[in-house]
């Protein structure tokens, strides 16, 4: 076993999520060492930041390194995961594993024939909340979750229009694939990843196309109502075995207060989970004494889930241990569900997943 302190990182793609990467990195005692993107202004700077090696060409960088962080617009996490697959290099990718479903099965199979692995980095499992609900329901303190209601829906929150957020040919769709990715895997992981059957979807574009679009913040700059080709908000609603759904309300922007929450239905227990506040509140009904509900509400420490899910990634690179969290077979399943949002919006009808 490598120790963590040994552990040397490259980063593929230098924005600002990469930095915030490299700083979890650093905390957590490992070796900022190298990085590469095609604008040579971001490797200077993230050189001058880290004292990291920097590189034109990723293939330079691999041999230099013992794991790396993929950090592009989503267009581009096939070519470098895959890379880095077929180097033998660990990888993590941010969220979500591909821009279209096509682009995602060919990140699978990279994974399937190599010996390194790829995690995905949906962080919000590594909340302590969420810990210790997922516990619950393992416990069988849930009995069994029949319905997970997923929200993530901001007031006014479009990413700044004309950057690679807002246009389909790089990030592949709007607010499902931006914020929704976080709502489904989450909801699908306090389920259990039950196998999914049929989606029935609407996406809408109603607020990033309006040349007046009215907002108080926005990240990046706006370029305009002319720079926005996707979805702003959408409602799904997922079939899976046994009867089990999940549905999805999700939104870049919407005239109603924002939302991050998760209800929880199961048998023998509920839950109330609020990522905006990191709180959690079970709930349940007991013949105990009298007839009675029982609402508890559940204090954790409430430790970064960013730094938590670099940990969690780091340790697996020095164990040389595929993770059993955020793995590319759990974000495929999240991608074809995105893939059924959109086809069932424009069929109008519900379709199967494929």
């Amino acid at each position: 076993m490598t120790a963590i302190e040994d552990l040397r990182l490259g980063f593929i793609g230098l924005g600002n999520i990469a930095h915030f990467h490299a700083d979890a990195v650093r905390e957590a005692g490992a070796i900022v060492a190298a990085g590469t993107d095609i604008e040579e202004a971001a490797r200077r700077t993230f050189a001058e930041e880290y004292g990291a090696e920097t590189f034109a060409d990723p293939q330079e960088m691999f041999e230099a390194v013992d794991a790396v962080i993929v950090s592009t617009p989503n267009r581009f996490h096939e070519e470098y995961v895959v890379a880095c697959l077929e180097a033998g290099v660990d990888v993590l990718v941010e969220k979500p594993l591909a821009h279209t479903l096509e682009s995602a099965e060919r990140v699978v199979e990279a994974a399937e024939d190599s010996d390194a692995f790829c995690m995905v980095g949906f962080h919000n499992r590594f909340r302590d909340p969420v810990k210790v609900l997922n516990q619950y329901r393992l416990d069988g303190d849930m009995g069994e979750v029949t319905h997970v209601e997923a929200n993530y829906i901001r007031r006014r929150g479009v990413p700044g229009r004309g950057s690679w957020f807002t246009r389909k040919e790089v990030s592949g769709g709007g607010s499902v694939i931006d914020i929704g990715t976080h709502a489904l895997d989450l909801g699908l992981h306090l389920m259990g990843f039950p196998e999914v059957h049929e989606v029935s979807a609407q996406t809408r574009s109603q607020f990033g196309t309006e040349e007046d679009y009215t907002y108080i913040d926005m990240w990046g700059e706006d370029q305009g109502s002319g720079a926005f080709d996707v979805d702003d908000s959408a409602t799904a609603l997922v079939r899976c075995e046994d009867g089990k759904t999940l549905s999805l309300e999700v939104a870049w922007a919407s005239n109603r207060h924002p939302s991050q929450e998760m209800v929880i239905r199961g048998t023998g227990a509920g839950a109330h989970l609020d990522m905006a506040t990191d709180s959690l509140e079970v709930l349940e009904t007991t013949p105990q004494g009298a007839s009675h509900h029982r609402d508890i509400e559940i204090e954790t420490a409430g430790d970064e889930p960013h730094a938590v899910e670099e940990e969690y990634f780091l340790e697996h690179v020095a164990r040389d241990e595929h993770p059993e969290m955020n793995t590319v077979e759990e974000a495929f399943v999240v991608q074809q569900i995105m893939d059924a949002i959109y086809r069932s919006s424009e069929r109008g009808e519900a379709v199967t997943v494929r």
